[in-house]
């Protein structure tokens, strides 16, 4: 487990950042956090480290994008208006979870908690400081290789390629 204490928007996005050049075809991110933490936030700064061009909106409305990425794809889901995992059997969208050509981002896990891998990079986001801060917690679940969050780390203290443009 990692964890960034009083971090602003910016460093948020920069966690993200180095962690969608860290992905791997298979992994799962399963993002906690309350309404406006910066789930989002940081699935758009992962995909820019995917190599993704252009908009990264949130799938609220559509539950799954899809968006191509230099290194990988992209599957972010958003499933805050689901009702529960038959919704997302339903309509066929667990095979993304984990997909073979991508990282599947996941905002609100716990509307379909039975429809999640095992295995899963789970980050929980939480204001601090009377909402002028949050803080990070990332903690490896099941399978997902904790020496892998060592390698996050330090290319978090090497990274200084994100822009915010």
């Amino acid at each position: 487990m990692i964890s960034f204490e009083n971090i602003n928007e910016n460093a948020l996005k920069r966690i993200g950042f180095c962690l969608g050049k860290s992905l791997r075809a298979g992994d799962v991110v399963l993002l906690r956090g309350e309404m406006g933490a910066g789930k989002s936030v940081l699935t758009r700064a992962a995909a820019q480290g995917m190599g993704v061009i252009g908009p990264v909106p949130s799938p609220t409305f559509t539950i799954l994008n899809i968006h191509e990425g230099t290194t990988l794809k992209l599957y972010h889901f958003d499933l805050y208006r689901l009702e529960s995992a038959d919704a997302l059997w339903e309509m066929g969208l667990e095979e993304y979870i984990p997909s073979s050509d991508g990282a599947s981002f996941i905002e609100w896990p716990q509307m379909a908690e039975e429809a999640m891998p095992e295995s899963a990079l789970e980050i929980e986001i939480v204001y601090a400081q009377e909402g002028l801060a949050r803080s990070v917690t990332m903690t490896p679940v099941g399978g997902f290789d904790a020496a892998r969050l060592d390698g996050l780390a330090q290319m978090l203290e090497e990274c200084h390629e994100y822009s915010d443009d």
